[in-house]
C-alpha cells in the first residue's frame, strides 16, 4: 500500500501549481526505441558496397555519414529541432507512463511530438526575448518535488533517466519553457490579473442561482488542430492517447506531456464546473459518463478533447467525510523483495509495528516521522473519505481519532496513518479562495490561447524532409 499523498488522492489540485503539473511524473517503466533510420541507412549503405565491390579503403574516404539522431526535422525562427529531441521527449514519455509502448506506436506519436517541440520552440523565443530567467533554484526545487511526491531519494531521478537512456535536459527544458511561460502570462494579464472581491461575489451569486444543477470534476487533454480542413493527423494521435488511457496510462501525466491546454500544467485538472462552462458537445459526453471513464474524441472549436470524470455532484449540495492525518514513513534501504526482504527491511518492520503501539497523538506521530527523516510529508494535509481509493479508505473509516494505523508496506517503506480529525461537511460550496483560483484559470487560459496563435502567425517555421519521415511516407 503506498503512503498517502495528498496530489494523488484528493482529487483537487493544492495551491503549488506550477510545481504540481510536475508532481505526477512518476517514472515506472523504460523502453528504448529503435533508430530505423540508422538501420536502414546501414543495411543500404554495405549492399551499395557489395553490389560496386568497392574496398574498405574507398569506402574510409567517403564523407560520415550524421548520425539520424542529429538529422534537423524543423527551423523554428532560426532555431533547430532535431531527431534526438524528439526521441528523448518520446522516451520521457515512456518512462512517465509506466506502459510497454512498441516503435510502431511511438511512430504515430511522433507528428504530435514535433508539433508540442516546436510549440515550445517558439514559447522559449519568447520568454527569452522578455528577459525571463528561470533560477536553477526553481527547476531544482520542481525536480524536488517529482522525487518527494514519488517516495523517490534525493538524485532518484536524475540517476533513473541516466539509466533509461533520457537526457536530463528532456525533463529540465520541459519544466523550465512551463515555468517561463507562467511568466510571460502575469506579465501579459498584468493588471488585469487581481481578481476583485466583486468578481468573486458575482460568481458567489451566481453559483447560488444555478444551485440544484449538475456540477463535474472534470480533467481534459486539449489536442489543437493547425488546418480545420484537414485535421485527419490529430484525430488520429487522439485515438492513440485515448488507447493508451485506456490500457492504463495514468491521464494527469499524458495531459502534462501532450494537452496544449494552459490545465496541462495541472495534470489536466479543470476542478469543478457547471455544464455553461463547457462546450456543448463535452455537455453532451458527460452528462452520460460514468467517473472514471475515458471519453471518445470529442470535437470542438480548435481541435479535439479528451475527457474523464472525476467526480459528480450537484452545485450547493454534496456532504462527505472530511479528514486530517499525519503519518510517519519508515524507508527501506533498497526495494523490497516480497520474497526475499533483506535485514534492513525486517527490522524497519518490527520498529514499525512497536511504533504502531506506542505512538498516541498527532503530535506523536508528527514528532516520529521527523526522527526518520521526514521521507513522506508528516501533514498530507485536509482529504475527502469518499475520494480515497478503496483500499486506503477501508484503513481510515475503521480508525478513531488519535489511533495509529497497523503498519502498511509498500515497495520502499512502511506507513503509519493517523486519523487527527474527521466531520461531515458540504464540500460542494466552494470558498472564496476556491473561485478566485477558477476565475484566474479562466483569464490565464484565454490570454494563453490568443499568444500561442498570435506567436504562431509571426513564426517563421521551416519543417525538412528526414530519413524517419521518407520511411513513414
Amino acid at each position: 500500500m503506498t503512503p498517502i499523498d495528498h496530489a494523488a488522492i484528493s482529487g483537487r489540485p493544492p495551491a503549488g501549481r506550477l510545481v504540481h503539473r510536475l508532481a505526477r511524473l512518476c517514472l515506472l517503466a523504460t523502453i528504448a526505441v529503435p533508430c530505423f533510420a540508422g538501420a536502414v541507412a546501414s543495411h543500404r549503405h554495405h549492399a551499395d558496397a557489395k553490389k560496386t565491390e568497392k574496398t574498405d579503403k574507398t569506402q574510409a574516404e567517403q564523407p560520415p555519414v550524421t548520425p539520424p539522431e542529429d538529422e534537423i526535422l524543423a527551423i523554428i525562427n532560426g532555431q533547430v529541432l532535431t531527431e534526438r529531441d524528439v526521441d528523448n521527449r518520446g522516451r520521457l514519455f515512456a518512462l512517465s507512463t509506466g506502459l510497454s509502448i512498441s516503435p510502431e506506436l511511438m511512430q504515430r506519436l511522433r507528428p504530435q511530438i514535433i508539433h508540442q517541440l516546436i510549440d515550445e520552440r517558439i514559447k522559449t523565443q519568447e520568454i527569452l526575448k522578455r528577459h525571463i530567467n528561470i533560477e536553477p533554484e526553481q527547476i531544482a526545487q520542481a525536480i524536488g518535488g517529482i522525487e518527494s511526491r514519488n517516495g523517490m531519494q534525493k538524485n532518484a531521478l536524475r540517476n533513473r533517466l541516466a539509466q533509461d537512456g533520457v537526457s536530463l535536459t528532456t525533463l529540465i527544458d520541459q519544466i523550465r519553457v512551463q515555468l517561463g511561460w507562467m511568466q510571460v502570462l502575469r506579465e501579459e494579464i498584468g493588471g488585469r490579473g487581481r481578481i476583485t472581491a466583486r468578481q468573486i461575489a458575482q460568481r458567489e451569486e451566481a453559483l447560488r442561482s444555478e444551485e440544484g444543477r449538475p456540477q463535474y470534476n472534470i480533467s481534459e487533454i486539449f489536442i489543437p488542430v493547425a488546418d480545420p480542413r484537414h485535421s485527419e493527423s490529430e484525430l488520429e494521435f487522439t485515438k492513440t492517447i485515448i488507447t493508451q488511457l485506456r490500457n492504463g496510462a495514468p491521464f494527469p501525466i499524458v495531459a502534462a506531456q501532450f494537452s496544449q491546454s494552459q490545465t496541462a500544467l495541472d495534470g489536466g485538472a479543470m476542478g469543478w464546473v457547471q455544464e455553461d462552462s463547457l462546450d456543448p458537445q463535452v455537455v453532451d459526453i458527460v452528462r452520460q459518463m460514468p467517473e472514471g471513464a475515458i471519453s471518445n474524441p470529442i470535437k470542438v472549436a480548435g481541435g479535439y478533447v479528451i475527457v474523464t470524470t472525476n467526480g459528480k455532484r450537484t452545485i450547493g449540495h454534496q456532504l462527505a467525510t472530511v479528514m486530517t492525518l499525519r503519518q510517519a514513513f519508515f524507508p527501506f534501504s533498497a526495494p523490497l523483495n516480497p520474497q526475499a526482504p533483506t535485514d534492513q527491511q525486517k527490522l524497519a518492520l518490527q520498529h514499525a509495528a512497536q511504533a504502531a503501539q506506542a505512538t498516541h497523538g498527532c503530535a506523536a506521530m508528527e514528532a516520529l516521522n521527523h526522527s526518520l527523516g521526514e521521507k513522506h510529508p508528516s501533514d498530507p494535509g485536509a482529504l475527502v473519505l469518499e475520494r480515497i481509493n478503496p483500499q486506503m479508505r477501508s484503513v481510515l473509516s475503521t480508525l478513531a481519532p488519535g489511533q495509529s494505523s497497523h503498519p502498511l508496506v509498500s515497495t520502499d517503506g512502511i506507513a503509519l496513518l493517523m486519523v487527527c480529525s474527521k466531520e461531515q461537511k458540504n464540500i460542494a460550496q466552494q470558498s472564496p479562495s476556491e473561485i478566485a483560483d477558477a476565475l484566474m484559470n479562466e483569464r490565464v487560459e484565454q490570454a494563453s490561447r490568443q499568444m500561442e496563435r498570435d506567436l504562431q502567425r509571426r513564426s517563421v517555421i521551416e519543417m525538412r524532409n528526414t530519413t524517419k519521415a521518407q520511411q513513414q511516407g
